[in-house]
């Protein structure tokens, strides 16, 4: 049988973050969990206090905090053996998608062992329990997704892990996290799950089911987003991002990505462009091109985003409206920065057409990716 819908993790939305993780650590007798967090989160209140509750509930954990970007095999390695050596039973990953990527994948070579460099090419055979993530951003969905992006130290390639033996047993969202994350920061995130969002509506992986939480994902966005990005103590729409982004890594789960990520993936590892934001430059051109395969679809998106659709629309139309649209809301709403910041040329960007065209979540898509098409979308890349 192949089901269109599964979701294994256990998710709790509170304003209470201690309590909350000292609720799960007791109801699973976990005694000594490891917290891989992003080292600025620290100090930060929340933090701490969790910490001091940790303590004062005799429960013992051990801090990893080397978490950086795009995490690369040799540090999720290399914690993994000190998961080990402090005889952790369970591990914490608080940050945004790299920490919790992070802590995905000390938690499968924890539990079967070798490198993680391995789970590219090998299956993970058991389920991975222990792993509680903790989102401080509303974008990657890595709370709920079944994925995680490893770098190899010695290619510097991007591979994704796919694998619903390895997702979260917990997902702990709470607003306060985010209320400090940067307006630009908290526009980019929400454009990368918007993008997980649209790709997964229109990926050969679709299904009548994905699609209605697809929808709701987008409004959510749509009317959450630019209040976030706003005032970043609106914690109401703090915390329907965090909803709406934690849908999006479900998504990914059942719905997949298509092309869209496919010139993230290769475009934002060559130049260093954080991942939302390259998401967000690929979605327009990738919206356009699928309106020829998939206009129903692509136009309902528009109408999410607020278009206005005239009668006996060519399929080409209803693409430019509906990628228009993204793109004013995107750069006059959201604000966010212009591809300009990156100083790529457009024969650059046209370079990685081929390895565009070969990453594995492109044929998800429902167009034919061609050599000419994926030089087209890079061509509008921006």
């Amino acid at each position: 049988m192949e089901f269109k819908l599964e979701q294994k993790v256990k998710v709790i939305v509170t304003h209470e973050l201690d309590n909350t993780i000292i609720g799960i650590l007791k109801s699973r007798n976990y005694k000594k969990p490891m917290v891989a967090i992003d080292k600025f989160l620290l100090n930060t209140t929340y933090i701490q206090k969790l910490f001091k509750e940790l303590v004062n509930n005799e429960i013992d954990y051990y801090i990893y905090d080397k978490i950086i970007s795009d995490p690369p095999a040799t540090i999720v390695d290399e914690a993994a053996k000190l998961f080990l050596k402090h005889q952790c039973d369970s591990i914490i990953g608080i940050g945004g998608g790299s920490a919790i990527d992070t802590a995905r994948g000390i938690n499968i070579v924890r539990t079967l062992g070798g490198s993680i460099i391995d789970y590219v090419s090998e299956e993970v055979t058991k389920v991975c329990t222990g792993l509680i993530a903790v989102p401080t951003t509303s974008g990657t969905g890595s709370e709920l997704s079944n994925a995680l992006i490893v770098s190899d130290p010695l290619t510097h390639e991007k591979s994704a892990i796919l694998s619903n033996n390895a997702v979260s047993e917990y997902a702990v969202l709470c607003p306060e996290l985010v209320i400090t994350l940067p307006s630009d920061m908290t526009g980019a995130t929400g454009l990368d799950a918007f993008s997980h969002a649209a790709e997964g509506y229109t990926s050969k992986l679709s299904s009548p089911i994905t699609d209605a939480i697809c929808e709701k994902i987008m409004y959510l966005i749509v009317k959450y987003l630019p209040r976030a990005v706003r005032d970043g103590n609106d914690l109401e729409a703090r915390e329907r991002m965090m909803v709406a982004a934690a849908l999006g890594g479900w998504m990914l789960n059942n719905a997949g990505t298509h092309v869209g990520h496919s010139q993230a993936h290769i475009l934002g590892a060559c130049y260093g462009i954080p991942h939302g934001m390259a998401c967000a430059y690929a979605l327009p051109g990738t919206l356009k091109y699928t309106a020829e395969v998939n206009p129903q679809k692509i136009k309902e998106i528009g109408l999410i985003l607020g278009a206005d659709f005239p009668e006996d629309l060519s399929n080409t139309e209803i693409g430019d409206i509906t990628s228009n649209r993204l793109k004013w809301f995107r750069d006059t709403v959201l604000s966010l920065n212009s591809i300009d910041t990156f100083h790529l040329t457009r024969e650059e960007i046209l370079s990685h057409s081929e390895e565009v065209s070969m990453e594995r979540f492109a044929h998800n898509s429902q167009m034919e990716i061609t050599p000419d098409l994926t030089k087209k979308l890079l061509n509008y890349f921006g």
